[in-house]
């Protein structure tokens, strides 16, 4: 009897499909990193001699589910298992893929296929592309975007299924395919119980607790992030077990659970980026430790040109020394080591065109609203500034700058005047700090809380007039803060203390931004998003395939972050400022985040810096009309809205339908209560009432998840990558008139400067790893570009819609080009000469100064 049969009756005939996929080996590090030692692991379970591509073939089974006729359940009725055939080549395929023919019998009574079971009998997974089936009569083609990978069919408790690349809110999905829908998100969710394994597809909750591991010993201990005391977005659950000295804390190992299809499983160097992150601490980091702690390298630079010297020479070590060690292939693919030179580093961008443009005002200045971290600045509408601090546990905050400080360099303006035309502005790191200040001092860092107040000056660029550093009270925290200002000074010994009195605030405005503005601010907060998307949003319903482009590796990149970044001990830790207390104060800066406020229009207006403005192109004005990060990104966002608009009205016609999805309800009720659940009472969360909420949720969610990722993550090196300009630590306190520390800054102020900032060692970590996280992948996807080409969705309006958004940032690209080439707008080069790019939409691979992935992919 032949295989098929059963259901199809007698009317049969053949419809061709096409499968495309790619097999295990061909997608592990190890392959890419030493192709010549690849085994052929496709078959391991059998140690079969069988011809590999029959064989593979024949262990894969298909069968359609129908979308039109339900057999006696109401369930779509279910084809008999066909085996695929062989493999045919096509000329679309993707490198390392490969495509197999399948023939199934189909008749009439069957209907039109909506879905597909899919069944894997070897004992390797493979990583399924796509599915295709040509010439249904009276149909034509359907096509299943599936990206996912296939495991043995044992190890599921139903068969995977994929569906056609139709997009159905609840109610208007096909009877027959409405309790397929339904099975495939329980599946997903899970029980919430056990470990999890490799091959699972479970998305579910869990607080940050395997941050630290007390087992090792107490310097390993954090505190649990989640919950009422330090509140924090959810993170991915992995179920492992607790440690032994501390049973709310995760045990750590070496396998850390990720939903299958979050791993890193794409061609080329996003695994590359992964895994050279994970050499950092591995590989790298050991061979530094030996060689600063053998004297092999010195442990201070002595000069800034000696800094400069990393860029030419890079870092070498004695062959002797590297022999002991085994190779590390991955930082000779990244960092182009080669026999002794063991790290060599590109120039940084902003000493390219000139070495010592981070030294002026004008550079400090500018960083603020077209550096890596220009989301921070506020207007300054109160003078002194106050503190919200509460007085009876630390005094009177209070700032002590006067206006005798300010006002000789306000060009006949007073204060109030200064204050009453939108002309000063505050980099203001302070409140959060000061709480933790006397514990980071308390090691061997030495540092201060600051305060720097710019003016706007008529040419539109911005000028420090003076910068507050305030540390802990000897007697204790009550009597308040020891405060002093710095006005700036330009000859001498002199013009080195203001040199310094920038470091301490750049050195807290470096920790913000790693910890707070890219840690916390995107990766963070957006994982409860990827979780709730997947457990709540069929993959057929429009929301889902709206979003999830934009969440593509977060998850993975969040893992990996836990495990060597921003852990106990971690590379954060050791090469920043906050050290151990890094996270724990992010927690204590979550409790007063707001999602509304990361909207761009929303943030630009809380801070001041704009104002609503409903005759402005943006619907705000700015009051730094040349902010090359506000002006740059509020035409990316405007186009991600527009497109989000139409998307929207597309398939929801009226609010009360938006209302009645129960997929989209539960959806944000469980991002709102369980993802962000520590701040579910705020009352700024949208109710999700109708299209216009939907479209503001949508279009934060894509800014963040995109530009603004985007916008404080591809210029750490390019700013950062240069110590000297964004130093990470402080090691001693600023040189006071009279002491010996103040004679020897007048005496060699380069060596004095170097010694107060990070050290090699920290700094030589520091710039490979942000080396690598300011890189794109080679397959990345950017802003109006999607996985799949037009078969993501079957809806023209849609995929039409979409179009135009590419071909929009495509345009905004080329103003922004323009805007670059005017020299009236002096805030986009600066001293540096470095043009502002960070937001062109589009960019090669590699360390490019530009670019915006979909998502938050390393």
């Amino acid at each position: 009897m032949s295989l098929i049969g059963g259901i199809f009756g007698n009317n049969k005939q053949k419809i061709k499909g096409t499968v495309v996929l790619m097999r295990k080996n061909v997608l592990d590090i190890n392959s890419i990193l030493n192709p010549t030692n690849v085994i052929d692991s496709a078959l391991d379970f059998a140690g079969s001699l069988l011809d590999a591509a029959t064989a593979f073939a024949t262990s894969i089974s298909i069968q359609l589910i129908s979308s039109t006729k339900a057999d006696g359940q109401g369930k779509g009725k279910v084809g008999t298992a066909t085996k695929l055939r062989g493999q045919i080549s096509l000329p679309t395929l993707g490198a390392r893929e490969e495509a197999y023919d399948v023939n199934i019998e189909w008749d009439s009574d069957f209907g039109i296929p909506g879905a597909f079971y899919i069944k894997n009998f070897m004992t390797n997974e493979f990583y399924l592309k796509s599915f295709t089936l040509e010439d249904i009569p009276n149909h034509g083609t359907i096509h299943f975007v599936c990206n996912s990978w296939v495991y043995n069919n044992t190890k599921y408790k139903t068969p995977r299924i994929f569906f056609a690349n139709n997009t159905y809110l609840p109610g208007d999905t096909p009877a027959p395919l409405v309790k397929y829908r339904e099975d495939e998100l329980k599946v997903v969710r899970g029980d919430g119980t056990g470990e999890r394994q490799e091959y699972d597809r479970i998305y579910d909750y869990d607080v940050y607790n395997d941050l630290g591991n007390p087992d090792k010993s107490d310097a390993y201990a954090r505190p649990v992030l989640g919950g009422s005391v330090l509140p924090y977005p959810r993170r991915g659950r992995t179920g492992r077990g607790k440690t032994r000295k501390d049973p709310a804390s995760e045990k750590p190992s070496d396998f850390v659970y990720l939903p299958r299809d979050e791993a890193f499983g794409h061609l080329k160097s996003s695994d590359f980026l992964a895994y050279a992150l994970k050499s950092v601490s591995q590989d790298v980091l050991p061979v530094l430790t030996d060689a600063f702690d053998g004297n092999i390298l010195s442990l201070e630079f002595d000069s800034f040109a000696e800094v400069h010297k990393l860029y030419d020479g890079g870092v070498t070590l004695p062959t002797s020394f590297l022999s002991k060690y085994a190779p590390i292939p991955i930082v000779k693919e990244i960092f182009r080591s080669d026999g002794e030179q063991f790290l060599k580093y590109p120039p940084p961008k902003v000493m390219q065109v000139d070495k010592s443009a981070w030294m002026t005002d004008a550079e400090f200045a500018r960083e603020t609203i077209a550096g890596v971290n220009p989301n921070v600045i506020k207007i300054l509408k109160e003078f002194p500034p106050r503190s919200k601090l509460d007085t009876q546990a630390f005094g009177d905050h209070t700032s002590i700058i006067t206006k005798e400080h300010l006002e000789p360099q306000l060009g006949g303006l007073t204060v109030e005047q200064a204050i009453e035309n939108n002309k000063l502005f505050i980099l203001d790191h302070h409140d959060y700090l000061i709480p933790y200040l006397r514990k980071i001092n308390s090691s061997t860092t030495q540092t201060y809380a600051t305060r720097t107040i710019f003016f706007l000056k008529d040419d539109g660029t911005l000028t420090p007039l003076a910068i507050e550093l305030s540390k802990p009270h000897g007697q204790g925290d009550e009597f308040g803060p020891l405060s002093e200002v710095y006005v700036p000074q330009y000859e001498g010994v002199e013009a080195y203390i203001w040199l310094l009195a920038k470091a301490y605030v750049v050195v807290n405005d470096s920790c913000y931004h790693q910890i707070v503005s890219h840690w916390l601010s995107t990766h963070a907060v957006v994982e409860p998003f990827v979780i709730a998307t997947n457990r709540q949003l069929s993959v057929v319903h429009p929301v889902y395939k709206l979003l999830f482009p934009h969440y593509r590796d977060t998850m993975n990149i969040n893992s990996l972050a836990r495990k060597s970044l921003v852990n106990a001990d971690g590379i954060i830790e050791k090469t920043f400022l906050w050290g151990r207390y890094s996270l724990e104060m992010s927690a204590v800066i979550y409790k007063d985040w707001s999602f509304v406020d990361q909207a761009l229009p929303n943030d630009l207006v809380k801070r001041g810096v704009a104002v609503k403005d409903p005759s402005a192109p943006h619907g705000v004005k700015l009051l730094i009309e040349d902010y090359p990060y506000a002006s740059d990104g509020l035409e990316i966002w405007d186009a991600i809205k527009s497109w989000v608009e139409e998307y929207v009205a597309f398939y929801y016609k009226s609010d009360e339908a938006l209302q009645k999805d129960p997929e989209l309800q539960a959806w944000w009720k469980e991002l709102v209560q369980v993802g962000h659940g520590d701040l579910k009472d705020k009352a700024w969360w949208p109710k999700m009432q109708t299209r216009g909420e939907l479209v503001e949720v949508s279009t934060t969610l894509i800014w963040i998840s995109s530009a603004l990722h985007a916008a404080v993550n591809f210029g750490q090196y390019p700013y950062g990558g240069l110590i000297l300009n964004r130093p990470t630590i402080s090691r001693r306190f600023m040189p006071e008139k009279g002491s010996a520390a103040y004679d020897a800054l007048a005496k060699n102020p380069e060596k004095e400067f170097l010694r107060t900032i990070t050290a090699k060692k920290e700094t030589l970590i520091d710039l490979t790893v942000i080396e690598i996280l300011s890189r794109h992948a080679s397959d990345e996807f950017y802003l109006g570009e999607r996985d799949g080409g037009d078969f993501w969705t079957s809806d023209a309006g849609p995929l039409e819609a979409f179009k135009r958004f590419g071909k929009k940032l495509a345009e905004i690209e080329q103003k922004l080009v323009q805007k670059n080439n005017d020299e009236t707008l002096r805030n986009r080069t600066g001293p540096a000469k470095m043009p502002y790019t960070l937001l062109f939409p589009s960019s090669e691979e590699g360390l490019t100064f530009r670019g915006i992935p979909n998502s938050i992919s390393i």
